[in-house]
């Protein structure tokens, strides 16, 4: 897509499922022609304090990467990587001076894209996927329980959503004082669809099912609809956040 300006059809929303009382999910939107920038953070702790976890994440990160105008930016890989240790940093901090936040942390998924390609940030279990010509792929690793089972043979990936430690992370934004940052980077092509979500939406729903919602003929608000009802008939014992990002033509950019 080289440097053209990138067009992007966004459809954003968080759900508190139902089981929880309230919701410690967060996201972050925002999008121009020169790129978009989406952020997904699942807060832990109780007592409100995942929510301010995830909502420090939400606003550090996406507020340093408001300086970004392109993936392929010398500078790109350092913010965003900075960004989010600055966050973790800030939640740490915070958490060791309120005694009501201790334990508090948050997972943190960063999707940047441009017409250059798209860059992730990932901590923790929420996740990206990419939708490219019907097939979908995930393009982060949990930091996980039974991720670790999983790539240690002992767990199939069925089996390790329906795990009673399914929920444990083993890495996270402000659970200590420093965290390391995984990050991935490939090309965007028009027609890619990418979705952002908290494990509220990918515990309750496999790989298929996301698949055939993601590529129903509906526009990505329609589909973010979609995926967190389906969610919710699942069960939703979680809080609920999807962001759909679809790459398409300019004279696509205005259509619902």
């Amino acid at each position: 897509m080289g440097a053209d300006p990138v067009e992007l059809r966004i459809g954003a929303r968080t759900d508190v499922g139902r089981v929880r009382t309230g919701n410690e999910d967060n996201f972050f939107v925002e999008a121009d022609a020169r790129r978009g920038i989406f952020i997904v953070a699942d807060g832990m702790g109780g007592h409100a304090a995942g929510e301010v976890a995830s909502e420090m994440a939400v606003q550090i990160v996406g507020q340093r990467l408001l300086t970004v105008g392109s993936v392929h930016e010398v500078d790109a890989v350092p913010v965003l990587t900075g960004s989010l240790q600055e966050a973790n940093r800030e939640i740490y901090q915070r958490m060791l001076a309120e005694r009501d936040k201790q334990g508090m942390g948050t997972t943190a998924s960063v999707l940047l894209i441009s017409s250059a390609g798209f860059l992730i940030g990932q901590i923790g279990d929420s996740r990206v996927y990419l939708l490219r010509d019907g097939a979908l792929t995930q393009l982060t690793r949990d930091h996980s329980y039974v991720q670790e089972q999983v790539d240690a043979g002992v767990l199939t990936p069925e089996q390790a959503r329906h795990h009673p430690y399914s929920n444990v992370i083993t890495r996270c934004v402000g659970s200590n004082d420093e965290v390391e940052v995984d990050v991935f980077t490939g090309p965007v092509r028009v027609g890619d669809l990418f979705l952002v979500a908290s494990d509220g939406l990918t515990g309750m729903l496999d790989d298929g099912l996301i698949a055939r919602l993601l590529s129903a003929n509906a526009g990505p608000g329609r589909k973010v609809d979609a995926l967190i009802d389906e969610a919710n008939g699942h069960g939703g014992l979680d809080n609920i956040t999807a962001i759909v990002i679809e790459v398409v033509t300019a004279d696509e950019a205005s259509d619902v």
